[in-house]
């Protein structure tokens, strides 16, 4: 990795691209339920701040680790991230974070998100949008 994409701001924020694009692409290939809930979380995730790159692309891998194994078992979104997605959300970015401001907004976002991933999930209907 050169030292540029090392110190730049998208690095800091998703880690190496190499990486990032790794994990785009095995959220690509879930289930489109369990896609649209990662990619809830995902875009909720963005406004921790990182510990370092490392930590924050592995947050995001392990993301992935724990969709991918629940549609392998079809595990329900709803018992993955619980009732309040904004707590798991927040656990889960404690462990790879220092914290950061959540504006509301995100919160209902995510909320509402995970609301219609589940919802599809239990009525054993999927998104076919890409």
């Amino acid at each position: 990795m050169s030292e540029v994409e090392k110190s730049g701001f998208l690095s800091k924020v998703i880690g190496p691209k190499k990486r990032w694009r790794a994990y785009k692409a095995r959220v690509r290939t879930l289930p489109a339920n369990h896609r649209t809930a990662v990619e809830a979380i995902e875009k909720y995730l963005m406004h921790f701040v990182p510990i370092d790159e490392d930590s924050n692309a592995s947050m995001f891998e392990d993301l992935a680790d724990l969709f991918e194994q629940a549609a392998a078992d079809g595990t329900p979104i709803r018992e993955i991230v619980g009732e309040d997605p904004v707590e798991f959300a927040e656990a889960f970015a404690q462990n790879y974070s220092e914290g950061g401001y959540v504006p509301a907004r995100a919160r209902t976002q995510l909320t509402d998100d995970i609301e219609r991933a589940a919802a599809g999930n239990e009525a054993g209907t999927e998104d076919k949008t890409a």
